[in-house]
């Protein structure tokens, strides 16, 4: 399969536009609709239909982006890993869970700069899921996650347990509520696909209590947004507590707790098994699971 062509198709979609396109890849229309048609001929399958409105995937077209997303990524994946190994250029791709990257990890990565100031760092906050893709896919090689995942290829090493604490910016009424209390409560999640969530679903369902039990008033997908929703009396939440020690200590948070609920997060270290660490990638691992991490 012609690399080019995908591509040319890949950024056709991506613009819904031939012209948009077209100009991008400094390519005439003709020259773009002639590629789209050779990928066409050569896997035998139609993939865009154009209309007055751009363009539009046919079902085959579908499954075609979905895979070209991920080989043009690995395309240019393996061009920057070449071209840093010829210039032996010291580079660390890490990915991390939102519930460390938007607090902990910041200061762990200013304390490793300390003694490895010749690496740069490559640093992307994502959910647990999007990590995950992101190893396999090898946009990344060090992964933090949120939650014990089984994943072909994905070894993982834990670092870290953190509470996880339902917190209210509105003063308590009572010490300490049942789970029907609980329920009611007007309470603010993290997205589907996020490890915070995963955890408490699992933590709910050993009280068998689902998700679809709760009065969820809405989902964000930032760690940060939910904390700063939170403090402005819009709702209460799930935080982890080593992202709201600052708050607890002043007042501006407080833990609401529930009769026998106790949530504990675990963060682990992933890297792909089949992937060959460098020295200073072993370096970053030993010193984020070791003390002088220096979480925030």
């Amino acid at each position: 399969m012609n690399l080019q062509y995908l591509n040319a198709f890949y950024v056709t979609v991506q613009l819904n536009s031939i012209s948009k396109a077209a100009k991008k890849l400094h390519l005439t229309q003709p020259g773009l609709s002639m590629q789209i048609q050779s990928l066409e001929k050569e896997l035998e399958s139609t993939f865009l239909i154009r209309s007055n409105k751009g363009v539009e995937l046919t079902e085959a077209g579908k499954i075609l982006f979905e895979y070209a997303d991920t080989i043009l990524s690995m395309q240019n994946n393996i061009e920057r890993d070449l071209k840093n190994l010829k210039t032996d250029k010291r580079e660390l791709l890490i990915g991390s869970c939102k519930a460390i990257g938007e607090y902990a990890l910041p200061c762990s990565i200013y304390v490793y700069k300390q003694d490895f100031r010749d690496v740069n760092i490559n640093f992307e906050i994502s959910n647990t899921e999007d990590v995950i893709k992101n190893l396999l896919d090898r946009t990344i090689n060090i992964g933090i996650i949120h939650g014990n995942i089984e994943v072909d290829n994905i070894k993982i090493d834990k670092i870290t347990t953190d509470r996880l604490l339902l917190v209210t910016s509105l003063p308590l009424v009572k010490n300490i509520i049942s789970l029907n209390e609980f329920k009611r409560l007007p309470l603010i999640f993290r997205e589907e696909g996020s490890g915070t969530r995963q955890t408490i679903r699992k933590a709910l369902l050993a009280l068998s209590i689902s998700i679809e039990d709760l009065n969820i008033i809405y989902e964000l997908n930032s760690m940060e947004a939910i904390k700063t929703s939170v403090l402005s009396g819009k709702g209460i939440s799930f935080i982890p507590e080593l992202s709201i020690k600052r708050e607890l200590r002043d007042g501006d948070l407080r833990e609401i707790k529930v009769e026998g609920l106790d949530i504990f997060s675990e963060f682990f270290i992933a890297c792909r098994k089949d992937h060959d660490l460098t020295d200073y990638e072993k370096n970053f691992i030993q010193f984020i699971k070791s003390s002088r991490r220096g979480f925030c």
